[in-house]
């Protein structure tokens, strides 16, 4: 007999979105916290998925542990390690570095891709799938694109246009860092104003696939496009 305090999974009603948790220093738990930021997964929430935060296992970098997953979001957080796209020094920019960190977050991203989950990346979750297939990172953007509103146009033709439903956004951004060369089979579908690519895509992709440069959470609750993007998503994730 089944134990009634475990729901049959046949019963959810929410696709369950694994989303790689970040370490932070500053907790009331008196150690180290893993997190994900409340507004990417109220966003996710929103768009009817059901947010599992996932811990960044030091010494297991395998994707695989997230068979249980119907999606994984990809999220921001701290620079890649310059040395995982080839560069053999780094800029004095470069900050929150964790090699563990990059290490499953890149294994994640091969896993997803491999096994054609829908995989939405975000921010510093574009750029590991970027290096993931073999692209290159501007350590150092001349004129970050920090905590401002940025126009970006949108490519004719791509899934995100679709998705948007608009040719130009006003998007909520924070990076200083962007794609130098892009990865195997990755497209750009959005730039900003200064040439920056904003988004990717892969087509022929196996599954639902979509990265972004921006923090659509920021301003999921006021704009319905940057919504649509987790509704498509999780709308994915359901099927």
């Amino acid at each position: 007999m089944p134990d009634a305090a475990v729901p049959e999974m046949s019963g959810r009603s929410r696709p369950l979105v694994a989303i790689p948790g970040r370490f932070s220093a500053a907790s009331a738990l008196r150690f180290r916290a893993v997190v994900a930021a409340e507004r990417l997964a109220a966003a996710v929430f929103a768009a009817g998925g059901e947010p599992v935060i996932v811990l960044p296992e030091r010494d297991a970098s395998n994707g695989e542990r997230l068979g249980w997953a119907d999606a994984v979001l990809l999220p921001g957080g701290g620079d890649l390690a310059p040395a995982s796209y080839g560069e053999t020094q780094s800029h004095d920019a470069v900050y929150g570095v964790d090699t563990a960190q990059d290490a499953f977050d890149l294994a994640v991203a091969i896993w997803a891709l491999g096994q054609a989950i829908p995989l939405f990346a975000v921010c510093r979750g574009l750029q590991v799938v970027n290096v993931a297939l073999k692209g290159t990172l501007v350590q150092h953007m001349d004129v970050p694109h920090r905590s401002r509103l940025e126009s970006v146009q949108i490519v004719a033709g791509s899934q995100l246009r679709s998705v948007l439903g608009a040719d130009e956004a006003k998007v909520s951004c924070f990076h200083h860092q962007r794609v130098a060369t892009l990865g195997r089979g990755l497209v750009a579908t959005a730039y900003s104003t200064d040439g920056t690519v904003e988004a990717v895509e892969l087509p022929g992709a196996r599954g639902y696939f979509s990265a972004v440069q921006w923090h659509p959470e920021d301003t999921y609750d006021v704009d319905p496009a940057q919504q649509a993007l987790f509704d498509a998503f999780v709308a994915a994730a359901k099927h």
